[in-house]
């Protein structure tokens, strides 16, 4: 949905530096909001802080739109999401910065939330580690100013990021790892998809210079026993909540009213 938004004829991230400034001085329009994108935005302001992780199913997909790529990584990790992106508050506005196949990307969140197709959660670092959270605001503001690269290999090296890497790698600059990667032959339903497992990897070694195999290590979003989600430095202030985005928003709503976690 959130590429739907880009003009005609534009070339680029739209949702990087020099489009936030064109935005800005008027050389490109400003962002509309519709009604249900104005509710998310007053439900944002109201909740969502510096620091805090936002969860997600995303639709990105592969082999021409063919294969549900988000969709099956969270199927096959086990995970009711696929997709994070860390908050930074500005100007009293939420802003999430995570990555799209352009580079890193800084949407308002209730542009960010738009292209949610299922489930989505937010947790926040608790009380005793929050000190480190202007360490994790600078590493999103650095890696976007950078315009770092989309990390199609999935690699663990910083020359390019995908977004659970972005979010884990931020963290680990303020000296907090979250969480540890996964090979991919060892997502916790992995064996349950053994034609999409064994086309990934074929497909990659035609797609990409270092072709994904089993023994490729990945951060992934996870739930209560891997992941970022399972993080011990994390507490819950949404629970994962199946809260589709545009155009459904109307139909599912928001989730209700949750009071900041302490």
């Amino acid at each position: 949905m959130t590429e739907r938004m880009v003009p005609a004829g534009f070339h680029g991230n739209y949702w990087g530096p020099a489009a936030t400034e064109a935005r800005k001085d008027g050389r490109l329009p400003k962002i509309t909001l519709t009604p249900q994108m104005q509710r998310w935005d007053e439900w944002g302001r109201k909740n969502l802080r510096s620091g805090d992780i936002v969860f997600r199913l995303g639709d990105a997909r592969v082999a021409k739109g063919w294969f549900p790529m988000s969709r099956f990584l969270a199927n096959a990790s086990n995970s009711k999401f696929s997709h994070t992106g860390v908050v930074s508050v500005e100007d009293g506005e939420p802003f999430v910065y995570d990555t799209t196949r352009t580079s890193v990307a800084r949407q308002p969140f209730c542009v960010w939330i738009l292209d949610n197709v299922g489930h989505f959660g937010v947790k926040r670092l608790k009380p005793e580690y929050r000190s480190q959270i202007p360490q994790v605001v600078d590493y999103v503001h650095d890696v976007f100013e950078k315009q770092v690269p989309f990390d199609y290999e999935l690699g663990l090296d910083d020359k390019a990021l995908y977004c659970i890497e972005l979010t884990e790698k931020a963290f680990r600059h303020a000296g907090l790892k979250l969480s540890d990667p996964i090979r991919l032959g060892d997502m916790e339903r992995a064996a349950e998809f053994p034609v999409q497992m064994i086309g990934i990897a074929q497909a990659s070694q035609f797609a990409l210079k270092s072709p994904l195999t089993f023994e490729q290590e990945v951060f992934f979003p996870g739930n209560e026993r891997h992941g970022i989600w399972s993080s011990d430095k994390l507490q819950v202030v949404v629970p994962p909540t199946f809260t589709p985005g545009y155009p459904f928003m109307a139909d599912h709503g928001l989730p209700q009213d949750v009071a900041s976690a302490n």
